[in-house]
Formats: C-alpha cells, sequence, structure tokens
C-alpha cells in the first residue's frame, strides 16, 4: 500500500490516502492535525467519508497520540477505531483478510486490527495497566498472534505470576524465531530446564554456520537461572575465552553479576569497568556497579558514574540509583529516598532500587516500610543474598 517516499503522490488521492502517505512516511505530528481536523469534519457530517475511511483517520490519529507518548488519548481512539471496525466488518460484504480478487485496493490498505490492539496493549503497559493489556491480547485468537504479541503477553504472564501462560507464549515466540534470545532467557529465568530449551534451537545450530556458541550459551544461563553461580562463571569465561565472543559487553556484563552475586566484589568491579571502557554508552548493570563503588567509598566515582548516565538518558532507573547510592553513603537518607522512589517508578521490578529506597528507609526509622521494600526485592531476585540482609 505504501508508495516510495521519493514518488509525488498522485493528483487523484482522497484526503484519507494523503493522511496515510503522511503515516507512512513518518509526519507524526503533520497526521496529527489533518486527522484532528478531518474527524471533527466527519462528526458534524457522517456521510462525509466512508466508514473504513472513518477507521483509518481513528487509527492514523491514534498512532500519532501513541508518537506523542499521550498513551490515555491514544487507547480512547484506538478504542473508537475498533468500534468502527466492528460497525464496518457487518457492513462490508468483501473482507479485506479473505484475499478475495474483488476487494477494493482501499479495503486492502486498512490497518490491521490486529496491529492496533497490539498498539492498544502497548499503551496500557505504558500506563502499568498490564491487567488490560493482557486482556487484549488475549482477545486475539493463537493463530493470529504474531511473535511479538506472543513476546508482550509472555512478559506480561510472568509478571503477574502466571509461569505456565508465559512458558507457553515464550515457546510460540521460539516456534517462530528459534533465535529470540530474550525469548529463551524467558524460558530459563521461570525454570524450563537447559536441555529442553536447547533442544528447540537444535535445528537452527545445526543449519547455520558458526552458531556453535548458542548451546554452550544456553547452558551457561541455564545455571545463571538454577543459581549455580561457579558453573555460569566457568561457562561464561569459556565463551568469552572463544576468539568470536571475546570482549562482548553482554557477557561481560553476566560475568560481573555473577562475581558480585558471588560475593567476589574485586573481580565484579573489574568485569564492570572492562565492559565500561568497550561501551560508554552502557547503562544496563550500572545501577550494581555504584553500588560497589559507593561500599568501597569511591563515592567522587559514584559521582561522575551517575553524571555520565544522566547524559545518556534519564528515563532508565540506573541513573538514578546511582544517584541515590552516592546520597546514601553521603549519610543523606531523605534525598537517597527520593532517587530510589524515581527509579522504582521508571522500573518496577529494579532489584537496586527496592533495596537503596529500603536502606534509606530503615535508616530513616520507617522499618514497617522498609521491610516491604526488602520482600519485593527477595521476590523478584530470590538467589541474591544481599536481599536478605536488608
Amino acid at each position: 500500500c505504501r508508495s516510495s517516499p521519493c514518488v509525488p503522490p498522485a493528483a487523484g488521492m482522497s484526503v484519507v490516502e494523503h493522511v496515510r502517505e503522511m503515516a507512512s512516511a513518518g509526519l507524526h505530528s503533520n497526521v496529527r492535525l489533518l486527522s484532528g481536523l478531518l474527524l471533527t469534519m466527519s462528526g458534524n457530517n457522517p456521510e462525509l467519508f466512508s466508514p473504513s475511511q472513518k477507521y483509518q483517520l481513528l487509527v492514523y490519529h491514534a498512532d500519532s497520540l501513541f508518537h506523542d507518548k499521550e498513551y490515555r488519548n491514544a487507547v480512547s481512539k484506538y478504542t473508537m477505531a475498533l468500534q468502527q471496525k466492528k460497525a464496518l466488518s457487518k457492513t462490508s460484504k468483501v473482507r479485506p483478510s479473505t484475499g478475495n480478487a474483488a476487494s477494493t485496493p482501499q479495503s486492502q490498505c486498512l490497518p490491521s486490527e490486529i496491529e492496533v490492539k497490539y498498539k492498544m496493549a502497548e499503551c496500557y503497559t505504558m500506563l502499568k495497566q498490564d491487567k488490560d493489556a493482557i486482556a487484549i491480547l488475549d482477545g486475539i485468537p493463537s493463530r493470529q498472534r504474531t511473535p511479538k504479541i506472543n513476546m508482550m503477553l509472555a512478559n506480561l504472564y510472568k509478571k503477574a505470576g502466571q509461569e505456565r501462560s508465559s512458558v507457553t507464549s515464550y515457546k510460540e515466540v521460539l516456534r517462530q524465531c528459534p533465535l529470540a534470545l530474550d525469548a529463551i532467557l524467558g524460558l530459563l529465568s521461570l525454570s524450563v530446564k537447559g536441555a529442553e530449551v536447547a533442544s528447540m534451537t537444535i535445528n537452527i545450530i545445526q543449519s547455520i554456520p558458526n552458531l556453535d556458541w548458542l548451546s554452550v550459551w544456553i547452558k551457561a544461563y541455564a545455571f545463571v537461572h538454577t543459581g549455580d553461580n561457579t558453573r555460569a562463571i566457568n561457562t561464561i569465561c569459556s565463551l568469552e575465552k572463544k576468539s568470536l565472543l571475546r570482549d562482548n559487553v553482554d557477557l561481560l556484563g553476566s560475568l560481573a553479576d555473577l562475581y558480585f552475586r558471588a560475593g567476589d566484589n574485586k573481580n565484579a568491579i573489574l568485569k564492570f569497568e572492562q565492559a565500561q571502557m568497550l561501551d560508554p554508552y552502557l547503562i544496563k548493570g550500572m545501577d550494581v556497579y555504584g553500588y560497589l563503588l559507593a561500599r568501597e567509598g569511591r563515592l567522587e566515582d559514584v559521582e561522575n558514574l551517575g553524571c555520565r548516565l544522566f547524559n545518556i538518558s534519564d528515563q532508565h532507573a540506573e541513573p538514578w540509583v546511582v544517584s541515590g547510592c552516592h546520597s546514601f553513603y553521603s549519610k543523606r537518607y531523605s534525598r537517597a529516598l527520593y532517587l530510589g522512589a524515581k527509579a522504582i517508578q521508571l522500573n518496577s521490578n529494579s532489584v537496586q532500587a527496592l533495596l537503596l529506597k529500603g536502606a534509606a528507609l530503615r535508616n530513616m526509622g520507617r522499618v514497617q516500610e522498609a521491610i516491604i521494600h526488602f520482600r519485593e526485592a527477595i521476590r523478584l531476585a530470590p538467589c541474591r543474598l544481599d536481599c536478605y540482609e536488608g
């Protein structure tokens, strides 16, 4: 449906087709203005646009709101679009999905209803309304779910504690995309045996050259998720020593985290520093690194790390945690509490943020509130000893 951005639009195009062209060209602010005006015209004169044109306008308008991070407003417009689509399906004799030769070019260009539902679910997750996100994705028949829908469902089920449903969805992702490594990590985190996960990738490993490391990678992360730190460290070290995977930032970050869990803070700091030198924009794991530096009294380094991370992104929990560690070890507990709370707001699964806030509350004498945060940290990371210390 999308014409090349280099080709000027045809003179005979309808105004809705112009909106679609602008949407596919990424002109979101322009789409928002024009579609808003056209929807008002449609409201004042229902005969102005056909039902399918109104459906398109609502979807493109909602997409532009989504792009502007106005998630509640986007959900309301997506909902209106789906209602419009339902009415359209009843009146339309020809369904776009049938591939029928009789279907008009316009009906073939209609935005996908499944994509609209996925976007709605994305809005709900941004609004931290996970139940609504699950409900909307659950409503899509299994055979129509794309890999990204199954992946989002798997993560949402996991967060909600629905482990069996989460495992099913992760497996479905792997069935469609056998190299989806994050889905593999998801399965391992839900106690699916490493051998079972490896069996789902064996065909692809055998058919593509230079993928023999993947079975070792799966074995390594199976050890990580069963809490066998020593064997996990040894396995990742063997991978890291292989010339093709030497100096991989993700493997170094995992090693640093494993050394930290095993109580070997010196090696943990060393590996974090190596990873950071390879990728100066690295954010993942830097909260733990900042905490370790603070514990060693290297507060100037912690302050510099915090400033550097804020320059990279203030939309992740890590910079806030690092700055919070600086405040905590400078005995500014109320500031540490604020920074920890801000980090949790950005990522409710940040163990380090929960521990920071818990420690600040404890030192301020608010023991019962502290206990709640430490318990949540234990739930998220039962293998980490520092969660129990609190």
